[in-house]
């Protein structure tokens, strides 16, 4: 069911808020995915950098109390001098300072404190050089040798990730060391561990504060894309009752000088100008393709034109005719699309077209058969193809034009010289008919027994006259008297006209008319002589009697009507001679009907041709425009019609 104007309006409107709605969800997702990534990227960097801090300062703080704790134990050495050990033994001096420092209060006093003032540090050790613990907080590892543990160094050198990753895992202790001397001499290592349970406790509250702080952010970014989508939109809606009212044919309150409106007004004036551009150039845009499509539909040539990327955009009718396809699937596709049947076109077309190569009146065989000419021509704007024209005629129908075109020449050259001859025979017979009357007085009163003779030449001579008079007729120029009139009528006239002859020669004629009128639009008398010129030859071609059939149709814009006998045919070398003037193959025959048949045909802007069979028969074919086609108006446009030939002077 077809909407009204009026029903379209809500539609359209609707349409425009459900735009502006998407639109601002648009905006709005698009704030938050903005402000998300931002504050997410800020969110990791903020918090890498204080996991990055917090261990880079724990590594500090545990390298500085490891320093302090080998000064410690370097400057609380016993003084052996006044003990019975050799001074001068650096073993002996080892073995006892390893048996002092256990008995060190004061170095395990400076051991127990770092451990219990710094929470990330788990425990602090001294150990000898091969790695047996001399000192250390865990009463139990007293003496025992020490198990080797990752630097923490290593952890403060890995990527942001890493970072978490090691702090993050399983409880893992870290090593941070620094080495022992006596005399100048490596004695053992201070190793103080830190422990990421503990890290990951004081690291934690931070990280949790910078996330509540990201979420707290995303939130926010949240109100604020739906703030500014409402202030990016409100013009936008603005805009939107605008056009509505437009649509409504409001125009005057979009009316006036455009230095009476705000920005928001002057973006609305030029909408509304630019939707009456766009209305009045879609009306000009629609009445052009309905004369194109008009014209095309008229055209007698299968015509193609095609984008620079191949694809059809205009089709004439009788393109259906040549490839069997209608034009609504034809428009959109592409040349390789179309022409992908395997026959001698479409190898033809698709390979001029991928070679761009034009194509000059090449003939091919189309869809059923049917032999086409084809021309390609490449339509090409400052060295630039800016699209292509394919031209396709029916090789038959151009052959056969150019017959007519041929006859045509004939018989005017014909008319040129008969105009001639008739003009210089017309005035001697006139003369010598006026002497022969003068004669016959004369010699009626001296030798009665001539006037037999002289009747017999004063016949012949009127003969002859009737002869000329005829030939001056078929050259004159004739104004026909045309009509609207059922071409069956014609038909049935031309049968009874010639049933006479057919009863004499023993000819049946049978009628083959449809049911549905065939208006055309005619010269009556001349029409009727047409036909039955032909019509006369074929009941005198079947001596012996036979069949003479007249039938019509329908054809599209046109009429045709067929005149079919079963007469001995026309020999082959000389069909291409019947409808010229004076050419007779009977004894008794002037050679002016046919010629006289094509000519009244050409004026009513149709057509005979004839199809012949030696032994079988004849067929004429007639083709006439319908009443109210182009060619029919054309032709009631300007019924005064030249003969084809030159009249004489």
């Amino acid at each position: 069911m077809a909407l009204s104007g009026a029903q379209l309006l809500p539609l359209a409107a609707g349409r425009r808020q459900l735009f502006l709605m998407r639109r601002k969800a648009i905006i709005v997702t698009g704030i938050t995915f903005m402000v998300t990534v931002m504050v997410t990227a800020f969110s990791y960097l903020y918090i890498t950098q204080i996991l990055r801090q917090r261990i880079t300062n724990a590594y500090e703080s545990a390298s500085r109390l490891t320093q302090q704790l080998a000064y410690f134990a370097e400057n609380d050495l016993p003084d052996l001098s006044s003990t019975p050990i050799d001074t001068n033994d650096p073993a002996a001096v080892r073995r006892a300072l390893a048996a002092y420092l256990p008995m060190d209060t004061n170095l395990l006093n400076n051991l127990e404190s770092e451990v219990a003032l710094w929470p990330f540090i788990y425990d602090a050790s001294v150990v000898d050089a091969n790695g047996k613990a001399l000192l250390h907080t865990n009463p139990q590892l007293l003496g025992k040798q020490v198990a080797p543990r990752p630097e923490f160094y290593a952890v403060t050198t890995a990527r942001a990730w890493e970072q978490f990753r090691l702090v993050y895992r399983p409880a893992t202790v870290y090593d941070v060391s620094f080495p022992l001397q006596l005399n100048g001499a490596p004695f053992g290592t201070i190793h103080t561990g830190v422990s990421t349970v503990f890290l990951k406790s004081e690291i934690t509250p931070r990280l949790l504060h910078a996330m509540y702080f990201s979420i707290a952010s995303i939130f926010a970014s949240l109100l604020l894309a739906a703030g500014v989508s409402n202030l990016a939109l409100g013009p936008l809606k603005e805009i939107s009752r605008n056009l509505d009212s437009l649509g409504s044919g409001a125009t005057e309150a979009l009316s006036g000088d455009e230095s009476e409106h705000d920005e928001l007004g002057l973006v609305t004036l030029k909408i509304a100008h630019l939707g009456r551009q766009m209305r009045d150039s879609k009306e000009i845009f629609s009445a052009l393709k309905d004369n194109v499509d008009q014209l095309m539909s008229k055209l007698q040539d299968g015509l193609m034109l095609f984008t620079r990327d191949s694809r059809v955009v205009l089709v004439s009718a009788p393109v259906e005719r040549f490839l069997g396809r209608p034009r609504a699937e034809l428009l959109g596709r592409t040349a390789r699309e179309i022409f992908s049947t395997d026959s001698s076109l479409a190898t033809l077309v698709v390979d001029a077209f991928e070679h761009r190569r034009p194509l000059l009146q090449r003939e091919s065989v189309a869809a059923a058969g049917r032999r086409v000419q084809v021309s390609l021509d490449f339509v090409q704007e400052k060295s630039t193809q800016i699209g292509a024209l394919l031209i396709m005629r029916d090789a038959e129908s151009v052959r056969r034009i150019g017959d007519e075109i041929e006859m045509s020449r004939r018989l005017s050259a014909s008319g040129r010289v008969t105009g001639g001859v008739a003009h210089e025979v017309k005035n001697p017979i006139n003369a010598i008919v006026l002497h022969l009357q003068l004669l016959q007085n004369k010699l009626a009163q001296l030798d009665p027994d001539t006037r037999r003779h002289m009747d017999i030449i004063g016949s012949e001579i009127h003969r002859l006259d009737r002869v000329v008079q005829t030939l001056v007729d078929f050259m004159r120029a004739r104004e026909l008297h045309l009509e609207e009139v059922d071409f069956r009528r014609v038909l049935e006239d031309v049968a009874l006209l010639a049933a006479p002859d057919a009863e004499q020669h023993g000819v049946t004629i049978k009628r083959d008319l449809p049911e549905e009128p065939l208006p055309i639009k005619a010269d009556l008398d001349f029409m009727k002589q047409a036909l039955l010129n032909v019509a006369l030859n074929g009941i005198q071609a079947m001596p012996q009697g036979g069949s003479l059939t007249i039938s019509a149709r329908r054809d599209e814009d046109a009429v045709v009507a067929e005149v079919s006998d079963q007469g001995e045919g026309i020999a082959r070398d000389v069909q291409d001679k019947i409808f010229e003037l004076y050419f007779t193959t009977k004894r008794d025959g002037n050679g002016i009907g046919l010629a006289q048949t094509y000519q009244i045909l050409q004026w009513h802007y149709g057509s005979v041709e004839f199809e012949s069979t030696e032994g079988e028969g004849t067929k004429f074919r007639f083709r006439l425009p319908l009443a109210g086609s182009s060619l029919s108006s054309e032709r009631a446009a300007g019924p005064h019609i030249e003969a084809a030939m030159s009249e004489p002077t």
